[in-house]
């Protein structure tokens, strides 16, 4: 399934109460303290998507389950947004260093080059010879 239909919003607030096994009065409780954020139509009726639905479903696990207060759910919330956010910045730093490393391995191999074109092969008798004659 593409990522973006799980966000078309398709379910009015009873049948959205109903896949979430919660109360519709629920639903408007969380609306109103940020905990989701359903479409509304054109006519202003609630409308819920398949991500919506998921996340009711996780506030009822962490408060059910885990015991949590809607504070702390609020929290919890709050928390994984700054982590996802995190964790994408790392990503993007992480990129960033690799193409950093790879333009640093180029200069690196650039100056490697440079300095065979200055190199000059001297054969191996002639230089025992000179060392030879130093010593003298």
């Amino acid at each position: 399934m593409n990522p973006d239909d799980r966000r078309r919003p398709l379910f009015m607030i009873s049948v959205a109460a109903e896949l979430s096994e919660m109360h519709p009065q629920t639903l408007r409780m969380y609306e109103r303290r940020g905990l989701i954020t359903p479409s509304r139509s054109s006519k202003q009726t609630r409308l819920y998507s398949l991500e919506d639905v998921d996340r009711l479903r996780y506030i009822q696990r962490l408060t059910g389950e885990l015991g949590l207060n809607l504070a702390g759910v609020e929290r919890v919330l709050e928390l994984e947004t700054a982590l996802e956010e995190l964790e994408s910045r790392v990503q993007q730093l992480r990129s960033e260093i690799e193409a950093l490393a790879a333009e640093g391995r180029d200069e690196v191999e650039q100056v490697h080059r440079s300095y065979r074109r200055e190199l000059v092969t001297v054969p191996a008798r002639e230089v025992v010879i000179r060392a030879t004659m130093r010593r003298r």
